[in-house]
């Protein structure tokens, strides 16, 4: 008897390893947003900022730190492309981001990185933020590929009550913005917003069988404003004596706190030895509160202080060749697409549009080249739309009509276009590539350097392998690049397809939807 039940024990010893031994990797994708470059400890600490991120920091020193890696500038587009991995151009989305009242998504013929992912048989959540658009139930993140979402839909937010207001006109929107799933919820009212979502990310971890592969995407609602925290995560900042840089600590180290739990659920779990950890940015971080430091620019502008990325890889599948090391290869937020799909998943892209991102798992997990050697960081027709955070004013649609009856199908590109370009070690940057200073983090009592700028200027270049800080424009020493670089932003500006950006829409008003953000068409 004794040696029957051994024998049964061995057998399913073998059958175990087998199983865990033929399970795809899990994936567990953690997204911060407005994270500033110089925000996170193991940049800032020769960069003058006060702020730790002890959790972040180990996982980038056991795993791989992205040190030539690039996002989009602000939030949407990030998303758009991190979750279609192609292109603004290509989805119509390059101008600005997807705001309340807005008639738009990404794409509903946009196959999207979950949806490419269950087809290797993998269970999709997300927890946390959408900004991807909902004015139809289609446009929602479980009709896009997720199992399940815990979060909300907009691009900011209330972190206790959950709740966003939007001027249109004159006409004052109000509402709540929480579901789970599909449904408005009120449960989790008064909340800090990142404790309920590391709850739920736990649950997930907890219940889920292992011997099905998951997909874990978790962008966060830290550090995005408002600025707001409980206080015991600002009292080890009490020496930043400005308030608002004060406050972003304490978002980055409750941010901080949360990584550092759910990676320890995921090494409770058993997950863990099988799990690949990804850690980004969804752009730059904004100045008064953020740090991008030594780099120029902040969210919402061209500059590299605007577009390169905080990232790093953590998993126990890397090559103990590259673990501890920086890698300096050339990555991009749309690369993650491929990457996972093809590199971590083994799947196949079939069925997808035309991919502007590349597979760098190699890359990653084996330090070899990237395939990667240009990156369009974008072309927006409509830059000169101010629309804000919390108001589509009367001025804004004026100059809305003006801009797009100047945008004409057969239009070519010109230099007055906010746009961007990088070619091996060559960036070109045309039209008003957004605010051009260079900010230290307010700790540092370091002043302002505010450059000297002719405001007829429409075209700068940069050797940024050389210069990364963008401090020499050598685009009057080279003409001969900056036209090798025109020629081949006109060469993108003839793919594009019309940008989406229609204007509000009066019946998105939450007074009409049970005083929540969510769908008003079918």
């Amino acid at each position: 008897m004794m040696a029957q039940l051994g024998f049964l024990v061995i057998c399913w010893l073998i059958i175990l390893n087998s199983v865990e031994a033929t399970t795809k990797p899990h994936i567990i994708f953690l997204l911060a947003d407005d994270l500033g470059y110089n925000d996170v400890s193991y940049h800032g600490k020769s960069g003058h900022s006060a702020i730790q991120t002890p959790n972040i920091d180990l996982l980038a020193k056991e795993g791989v730190t992205l040190e030539n890696y690039y996002v989009q500038p602000i939030c949407s587009p990030t998303r758009s492309q991190l979750m279609s991995g192609r292109y603004q151009i290509h989805t119509g989305l390059m101008h600005g981001v997807i705001r309340p009242p807005l008639p738009s998504c990404l794409p509903l013929d946009e196959v999207t990185l979950p949806q490419k992912l269950k087809e290797s048989g993998y269970a999709t959540h997300i927890v946390g933020k959408w900004h991807l658009g909902f004015y139809r139930p289609a446009c929602m993140p479980t009709n896009r590929g997720f199992d399940s979402h815990l979060g909300y839909l907009l691009g900011a937010e209330d972190y206790y009550d959950h709740s966003r207001d939007y001027q249109v006109y004159k006409v004052s929107m109000f509402g709540k913005d929480f579901r789970n799933n599909t449904d408005p919820t009120k449960d989790y009212q008064g909340q800090y917003s990142l404790f309920a979502f590391v709850k739920r990310v736990e649950n997930i971890i907890e219940s889920h069988n292992a011997s099905t592969p998951l997909f874990m995407y978790v962008p966060f609602q830290n550090v995005h404003g408002p600025l707001q925290v409980p206080d015991q995560y600002k009292t080890p900042y009490e020496g930043i004596t400005n308030g608002h840089r004060r406050s972003y600590a304490g978002m980055t180290s409750a941010l901080d706190e949360a990584v550092g739990n759910i990676t320890s659920k995921l090494k409770e779990s058993g997950l863990y030895n099988n799990s690949v950890i990804i850690f980004s940015t969804d752009n730059g971080g904004p100045i008064g509160s953020a740090n991008n430091w030594p780099l120029r620019g902040s969210k919402g502008t061209l500059w590299e202080g605007g577009v390169r990325g905080v990232g790093l890889v953590h998993s126990p599948l890397l090559s103990p060749t590259v673990v501890g090391q920086v890698n300096r290869e050339f990555i991009h937020v749309s690369d993650w697409f491929p990457t996972l799909v093809e590199g971590v998943a083994g799947g196949n892209l079939n069925g997808t549009k035309p991919l502007d991102g590349f597979n760098v798992w190699s890359t990653i997990k084996d330090g070899e080249k990237s395939p990667r050697k240009e990156l369009l960081h974008n072309i927006d027709p409509l830059y000169g739309l101010q629309s804000t955070e919390y108001e589509w004013s009367e001025e804004t649609q004026q100059t809305y009509t003006r801009l797009m009856s100047q945008l004409k199908p057969a239009a070519s590109f010109n230099t007055s276009m906010h746009a961007a370009l990088r070619v091996g070690d060559w960036k070109l940057l045309t039209g008003n590539p957004g605010g051009m200073d260079w900010h230290a983090p307010p700790e540092s009592n370091i002043s302002p350097i505010l450059p000297i700028v002719d405001p007829k200027q429409n075209i700068w270049l940069f050797n940024i392998t050389d210069d990364p800080c963008e401090l020499h424009d050598l685009s009057k020493k080279n003409p001969k690049v900056v036209q090798m670089l025109l020629d081949r932003l006109e060469q993108y500006w003839s793919t594009s397809v019309p940008v989406q950006y229609p204007p509000p829409d009066l019946d998105a008003n939450p007074s009409k939807h049970g005083n929540f953000w969510g769908p008003w068409k079918e």
